[in-house]
């Protein structure tokens, strides 16, 4: 049994360094990055918010991760990285911005327009 455990932590640890990977290659100054899930209304919420606004070609990204097999490393990496595994998780450029309510804040107070001006994601 001690080699089938081996295994299968070796899996777990492929699993958690594919999840880190897909992530970090996400996650990219000047981009703005959103991880989902499509059932959630809470991403809905953000998808719509942020459809609103006149990005530049390429810059805004939905990624869902129940497309992949690794959600829950996904989501435990989220958490590592920003202190939530909830979705949705916002990333404007580098830096996480949290949540659906967050974002409904940073657009109420113009924090959110100014911070997308800054990292040059808008037309």
């Amino acid at each position: 049994t001690n080699t089938c455990n081996q295994a299968v932590l070796r899996g777990k640890r492929q699993s958690v360094d594919m999840a880190q990977e897909f992530v970090n290659s996400k996650i990219q100054p000047g981009k703005v990055v959103v991880f989902i899930k499509p059932t959630c209304p809470y991403c809905k919420k953000t998808q719509e918010l942020l459809g609103q606004l006149p990005f530049k070609q390429g810059v805004l990204e939905f990624v869902d991760i129940t497309a992949t097999s690794d959600t829950n490393e996904i989501q435990d990496y989220l958490l590592q990285l920003t202190g939530a595994r909830t979705v949705p998780r916002v990333f404007l450029g580098k830096d996480c911005i949290g949540g659906c309510s967050d974002l409904v804040n940073m657009q109420q107070n113009g924090e959110l327009l100014k911070r997308l001006k800054e990292i040059g994601a808008l037309q």
